[in-house]
């Protein structure tokens, strides 16, 4: 089976339940690539491509796990050396980490209740495009992140980070990003893909395991 993922998702949320899979089925086998770069499934022949974006095109079939949501956070140290913002506009006197991937840095939106996204410029102190540097660097106090659910679950629940600026929504794309595995068209999907897919819709749950 070869299986696609962007890097931080592919590490946390689908290599740790390869081995449960594998047992379950010992005939699979994997060839796990991770790159937050697009792939074309036809292409780059890939079984499952797990994307986190809007909805596909009709070329393709798309098992929804459900949709993502942007948190504002930073270390109780940075909170306590640097103080809490309490609007966008603030956060030019802060210091933020912004993840920057092949299409370029993120643009920080947000927007209060069903208002206009509202992009806000940022000249960061750090960018990368490494998403687990930038948290492992948030973690430690060096400044604000902006990252999904999936990301920053795990920080929220032990304390290691804390959300900001509560009152507001936020994103990176005025569209909503889907969690989805993504496989080419046809009438009649393999048994393994079915299989695989199957497997993660139950691990990740309804609403997925990171947003409970």
């Amino acid at each position: 089976m070869r299986i696609n993922a962007p890097v931080y998702f592919g590490q946390r949320h689908i290599a740790p339940w390869l081995p449960e899979l594998a047992a379950r089925h010992p005939k699979l086998q994997f060839d796990l690539m991770l790159t937050d770069d697009f792939i074309d499934p036809h292409r780059d022949a890939t079984d499952i491509l797990f994307r986190i974006s809007s909805l596909p095109d009709a070329g393709y079939h798309a098992r929804v796990f459900g949709s993502q949501r942007y948190y504002l956070t930073a270390s109780p140290e940075y909170v306590s050396r640097y103080g809490s913002p309490t609007s966008p506009e603030a956060l030019h006197q802060h210091r933020t980490l912004v993840y920057g991937g092949s299409q370029g840095a993120n643009r920080w939106l947000f927007r209060q209740r069903e208002e206009a996204w509202v992009h806000y410029p940022l000249t960061p102190l750090m960018t990368s495009n490494n998403a687990d540097a930038l948290l492992t660097s948030a973690i430690g106090g060096m400044g604000i992140v902006l990252f999904p659910d999936w990301m920053v679950s795990e920080a929220l629940h032990n304390g290691t980070l804390v959300t900001l600026m509560d009152r507001y929504s936020a994103a990176i794309s005025h569209t909503p990003s889907y969690i989805a595995a993504i496989y080419p068209y046809t009438r009649h999907p393999s048994l393994n893909v079915r299989t695989v897919i199957d497997y993660f819709a139950d691990v990740f749950g309804s609403p997925p395991y990171w947003q409970r």
